[in-house]
C-alpha cells in the first residue's frame, strides 16, 4: 500500500506554502487509495506548542485532508534512542566536542585556502583520554552522522534521475550537546517505522535526501520513493515563511475565502493545470500528476485567488449554499440564484441582500430627476416577471430616445445607490411594485 506523511513542525500557524505539501501528499494518496500520515515533528521543544499542533489540525480540516493517523515525535523518543545506539555500535555516529566558534573559525579558513567549508572530521582521531578531557573541562558532544562520501542516485518522480554527492557535504549533527535531536534522524526513524513508501515535499530538501537515504540504509531500512516539488512564492517571488509572518491558512479562513479555492491555489499555481474551479479535493486527485509539476517557481497571485472564489461561489447550487444562509437569516433560492454571481467572498452577501431588504440610500443625478420621474410614471403594473424590465426600458426609450448606460444607469442607482450588482430584469422582479415606487424620486 502506498503510505505517505506530512510532517509539519508545530512552531507557528501553517502558511500556503505548507499547505502545498500537506495537499500534494493528500492528493496521492487519494489517487492510489493509500493511507495519509499526518506526523508532528515537535522536538523542537523550545518552540514547539500543543495549541500551534491543534491549530494545524483545524487548517487541515478546514482544508479538506483527513489525516488516516496522527503521530508525533514528541511522544516517540525510545524509537529514536534505539536507533541512535545502533549507529554508534556501527561507528557511524560519533561524538564531536567542537563549540560553534571553533566550528566558525575551521569553516573560515577552509573558505581563505579555496576549500569547501565541511566538517574535517578532526574528531574522529580523538582518543578516549581526548574525550575524558573535554568532558572534565564541562563540555558535552554533538553527534555527527558519518557519511559514505559517495554519489546518491535516486530517481525523483518530479525532477527525474537526481544525484547528491555526499563527498561534497559535512557529515551532518544528528543530535544537540544537549540531547535533543535534530530533524534529520527522527524523520527517517519514523519513515523507516511507518513504512513511508512515497516522501512528496519541497524541493529545498533535494540536498538532505542524499543524507537520509545513506542513514535509512545504514538502519537497513527501506528507501522511499522521493518527489521534490517546486515551491510556492508571494506575488513578489518571495517565499512564504513562518517567520516573516506569512498569510496563514487561518488568515484565509478568517478572510472567507472557499477552503477548496485555496487548496487549489496552493497546488494548482506551477503546474500544467489551469487555475479553475473544481468540484471536491478528489476532483483534483484525478487530474493531477506529479509529472505535471513544473521546476520553475510557483508564483502565487492574490488577485487570482480572488478571481477563482467568485467562480466557486457563481457556480454553487442553492442547496450547497442554504445552511450557511441560513445562518445568515436569509433564505430564498430566487435570492441566491440572483446574487451569487456578484460575490467574491460568501460573506458579501449580507450587504447585497440590503439591495432587496433595504435600507438603500438611492443615488439621483440632478439632470435625470425629469427621466426619473417620467420612470416612475410608466412603471408597469403588476403581475411582474423577467419579461418587465425590458417592456419598462422598452417604454422609457420610446419616449426620452435614451439608450445604453444613459437609459439604465441612472435607474440602477436610483434602485440600488450602486453603479454594480445583480442583473436589473430579475432584481426587478424581486423587489416588487411598491419598493421600486419608494425608491424613485
Amino acid at each position: 500500500m502506498t503510505v505517505v506523511r506530512w510532517a509539519p513542525s508545530p512552531t507557528g500557524r501553517i502558511h500556503l506554502g505548507n499547505a502545498r505539501p500537506a495537499l500534494l501528499n493528500w492528493f496521492f494518496a487519494r489517487r492510489t487509495g493509500g493511507r495519509y500520515i499526518l506526523r508532528m515533528d515537535d522536538t523542537d521543544l523550545a518552540r514547539s506548542t500543543r495549541e500551534f499542533a491543534d491549530g494545524i489540525e483545524v487548517d487541515l480540516d478546514w482544508l479538506g485532508v483527513k489525516p488516516d493517523l496522527l503521530v508525533r515525535q514528541s511522544e516517540r523518543t525510545a524509537l529514536y534512542d534505539t536507533a541512535r545506539d545502533r549507529l554508534i555500535a556501527a561507528g557511524r555516529l560519533y561524538p564531536c566536542y567542537e563549540t560553534e566558534e571553533e566550528l566558525d573559525r575551521k569553516r573560515a579558513r577552509a573558505r581563505l585556502l579555496g576549500k569547501p567549508p565541511i566538517y574535517d572530521r578532526a574528531a574522529l582521531s580523538l582518543s578516549e583520554e581526548d574525550r575524558a578531557k573535554y568532558e572534565a573541562e564541562g563540555r558535552q558532544p554533538h553527534w555527527r552522522f558519518k557519511l559514505d562520501g559517495r554519489p546518491v542516485q535516486f530517481d525523483d518522480l518530479i525532477k527525474g534521475p537526481q544525484t547528491v554527492n555526499t563527498a561534497s557535504m559535512s557529515d551532518p549533527v544528528l543530535i544537540r550537546a544537549d540531547g535533543s535531536y535534530l530533524y534529520t534522524l527522527p524523520s527517517v526513524v519514523d519513515d523507516i517505522d511507518l513504512a513511508v513508501t512515497h516522501v512528496i515535499r519541497g524541493e529545498d530538501h533535494v540536498s538532505n535526501t542524499g543524507t537520509q537515504i545513506e542513514i535509512i540504509e545504514a538502519l537497513g531500512g527501506t528507501v522511499p520513493t522521493f518527489a521534490h516539488h517546486n515551491l510556492l512564492t508571494d506575488a513578489e517571488g518571495q517565499g512564504f515563511s513562518k517567520r516573516l509572518g506569512s498569510q496563514s491558512i487561518a488568515d484565509f479562513r478568517d478572510q472567507g475565502y472557499e477552503p477548496l479555492a485555496v487548496a487549489i491555489m496552493a497546488t494548482l499555481t506551477g503546474t500544467s493545470l489551469p487555475i479553475e474551479p473544481f468540484e471536491s479535493l478528489d476532483a483534483i486527485a484525478e487530474k493531477l500528476e506529479l509529472s505535471m509539476i513544473s521546476h520553475g517557481a510557483a508564483r502565487f497571485d492574490p488577485t487570482e485567488l480572488n478571481g477563482l472564489n467568485a467562480r466557486l461561489l457563481h457556480a454553487m447550487s442553492y442547496e450547497e449554499a442554504l445552511p450557511r444562509l441560513t445562518s445568515m437569516g436569509l433564505e430564498g433560492e430566487a435570492i441566491w440564484l440572483l446574487l451569487r454571481e456578484n460575490l467574491v467572498r460568501f460573506a458579501d452577501i449580507a450587504e447585497l441582500s440590503k439591495l432587496l431588504t433595504g435600507p438603500v440610500e438611492p443615488v439621483v443625478a440632478e439632470e435625470d430627476r425629469e427621466f426619473l420621474a417620467l420612470a416612475k410614471a410608466l412603471l408597469p403594473p403588476e403581475p411582474w416577471d423577467e419579461n418587465t424590465w425590458g417592456q419598462w426600458t422598452g417604454a422609457l426609450k420610446t419616449a426620452t430616445g435614451r439608450k445604453g448606460r444613459a437609459l439604465f444607469m441612472p435607474l440602477r442607482l436610483a434602485l440600488t445607490g450602486r453603479q454594480d450588482g445583480p442583473e436589473l430584469k430579475s432584481l426587478l422582479v424581486l423587489l416588487g411594485r411598491r419598493a421600486c415606487l419608494d425608491r424613485l424620486p
